[in-house]
């Protein structure tokens, strides 16, 4: 992002307007804590703004500041596409491409708003009058922490900003486990602390809320793990019924293909869960090194995201979908046995 559009930005939020922000369908952790991060600093600064997600997100997400106040498109369509069409201004965060919005997009497409897209995914379109993408970023939450700074507005992070910027970084980064995890990203997390994020609340609030259910889940998803040494690639399978036996809630498989990575040997890892009600089966690639899941998924799936972290979709059967997986595989063999 420029000077000359940072200058236009803030002379753009001088004086008070609608906008809408809005996260990608099936908003994770990055997703819906940039968004409110964002609502916050936003709201703090006399706008009237709104978060409208495409479709419900995890349980373990509803307790960072402001959830109470997102509108779902899906459940509330009509008061989501009126503010649509009201906003002067609207932010696109965490994705890059309007299909990414589900049934918003055309809604999307067709505002007369101003769009400002803030993301860090990879092969941006061109739909934003103003563009901050960033590959290198290691989550939208901290490309937000730089755009308020950018802005002039650093003293405006209070704790409610902090904690949803910092639960975004947290995720999206693995717990600070990820290559994207600069030494910069970790001054972006101190300062966050500085300003009222509790680290350990947070991590507590994400990942130490396990239902019993989840937990079955997970005990058949790795009873279901394969590996395929000659290529180094893990993979897990979930039915629809294997999920409706455990009483399945969105987010309850987050994390779940990073058990694949974490076998020794292995840099490669998918999950394919079957989404009956969709018809298509969502899978998530992860790799380690320089392997592009990012380039993998775009080829074969339908996908994108980043060079270790991606997803992807299929509208064959699961079988179908994995049988496809393997037959692919030894295009790649080379990029995996290095």
């Amino acid at each position: 992002m420029t000077e000359h559009d940072i200058k236009a930005i803030k002379s753009l939020l001088l004086a008070p307007k609608h906008i809408v922000i809005v996260p990608h369908k099936n908003p994770d952790g990055d997703a819906m804590g940039s968004t409110l991060g964002l609502y916050h600093f936003l709201t703090k600064n006399n706008h009237k703004a709104t978060v409208i997600a495409p479709n419900d997100y995890p349980d373990f997400l509803k307790w960072l500041p402001g959830h109470e106040h997102v509108i779902i498109h899906e459940s509330d369509k009509i008061n989501a596409e009126a503010l649509i069409e009201q906003a002067d201004i609207i932010f696109t965060l965490d994705f890059n491409a309007f299909h990414r919005s589900g049934q918003m997009e055309q809604h999307l497409e067709n505002s007369k708003a101003l769009k400002i897209m803030i993301d860090h995914h990879q092969q941006p379109d061109g739909y934003a009058t103003y563009m901050y993408s960033d590959v290198t970023m290691s989550s939208t939450c901290e490309m937000v922490y730089h755009f308020i700074n950018k802005l002039d507005a650093g003293e405006d992070i209070d704790t409610n900003i902090a904690t949803c910027l910092y639960a975004g970084i947290l995720t999206d980064t693995g717990s600070f486990r990820f290559p994207s995890s600069t030494s910069t990203t970790h001054i972006v997390a101190a300062d966050l602390i500085d300003k009222g994020a509790d680290h350990s609340e947070i991590y507590n609030a994400i990942y130490d809320t396990n239902s019993f259910e989840r937990l079955q889940l997970l005990g058949v998803a790795l009873k279901n793990l394969k590996i395929l040494p000659e290529y180094r690639t893990a993979y897990i399978t979930l039915t629809q019924e294997e999920l409706n036996a455990a009483n399945f809630r969105k987010g309850d498989t987050e994390g779940f293909v990073n058990y694949g990575l974490s076998i020794k040997d292995i840099v490669f890892a998918a999950i394919f869960i079957e989404h009956k009600q969709e018809g298509i089966i969502k899978i998530s690639l992860r790799s380690k090194g320089d392997f592009s899941v990012n380039e993998f998924s775009r080829e074969n799936f339908g996908g994108g995201g980043h060079t270790n972290a991606a997803g992807g979709k299929s509208d064959l059967g699961l079988n179908e979908t994995v049988e496809k997986f393997i037959s692919i595989l030894p295009r790649y063999k080379h990029n995996l046995n290095l």
